[in-house]
């Protein structure tokens, strides 16, 4: 990613998390929004992890090394993801981050067009990729009556790296 979104202004920390490290933790995973709308804050409600935004995990405040680049599946969700992937390929990222894979979240309900297809199988070729479908309650903020397959497998995921406890 060439550039970070800032939420906060420059030098505001929350407190509750600013206590020093010396590197990037190996518990738990962090979700990268390759661009805004993503669904980051999404994923992280419904399986845990931390929500990195839009930029790369912070080492003086221990943020998870392992990460997954979030994005959506139109054509601009599709091209910021490359970008991050290309900025991972070029070193342009924190030392020790490690690049678990990619999360694509439906844009719309339906099948993709055949050129968004295409530009997911060159993602498949650099970084595993797991597709999220279209859920209508996303879009409310509520959680679906049935989850998806695929949040159960990004659920196991999440597991996998962190310490047992859900964040």
């Amino acid at each position: 990613m060439s550039q970070s979104v800032m939420l906060r202004r420059p030098g505001e920390r929350d407190e509750s998390r600013a206590r020093h490290h010396d590197g990037l933790s190996a518990e738990g995973i962090g979700w990268i929004g390759a661009h805004g709308g993503a669904g980051v804050t999404t994923l992280t409600r419904l399986l845990g992890g931390t929500d990195l935004g839009c930029r790369w995990p912070d080492r003086e405040i221990g943020e998870p090394a392992r990460v997954v680049v979030v994005g959506r599946t139109n054509l601009d969700g599709l091209r910021a993801v490359s970008r991050a992937l290309n900025a991972i390929r070029e070193g342009r990222h924190p030392a020790g981050m490690r690049l678990v894979g990619v999360v694509l979240i439906a844009d719309a309900p339906g099948r993709l067009p055949g050129p968004l297809v295409g530009r997911i199988r060159l993602l498949r070729s650099v970084a595993p990729v797991w597709r999220v479908p279209w859920v209508p309650s996303f879009r409310v903020g509520e959680e679906p009556k049935r989850q998806p397959r695929q949040l159960a497998r990004l659920a196991a995921l999440v597991d996998a790296g962190s310490d047992g406890k859900r964040r």
